[in-house]
């Protein structure tokens, strides 16, 4: 019913830019960014290593979808990170909050 969606970035603002976007379009109820963090990946066959920020969305897992063609339209990254992971449970009250706060 309801998902973390883990997002990297280029970096702080990059993270800013798209969380409230989507927070503006009520896809997400809450936006968690941690600012700095060190990345080494794979990518056109080279181990890369780059300094990027992770935003982390609470949103309903029905907007997944929604959320990935948001992120894409805006991201700057050719191929970004979106991942869908499930809340399988959690305290009342912040769940009803996390409903509420995604009624537009």
């Amino acid at each position: 019913m309801y998902s973390l969606i883990y997002i990297t970035t280029s970096g702080e603002d990059e993270s800013e830019k798209i969380a409230k976007k989507l927070l503006e379009e009520k896809l997400a109820a809450c936006a968690n960014i941690i600012p700095n963090i060190k990345s080494l990946y794979w990518w056109d066959g080279e181990i890369e290593e780059d300094t990027e920020s992770i935003l982390i969305l609470k949103t309903r897992s029905n907007y997944l979808d929604t959320i990935i063609k948001r992120v894409k339209d805006i991201h700057s990254y050719e191929v970004p990170c979106v991942l869908e992971i499930p809340i399988k449970n959690g305290s009342e009250e912040y769940l009803k909050w996390l409903e509420e706060s995604l009624k537009g």
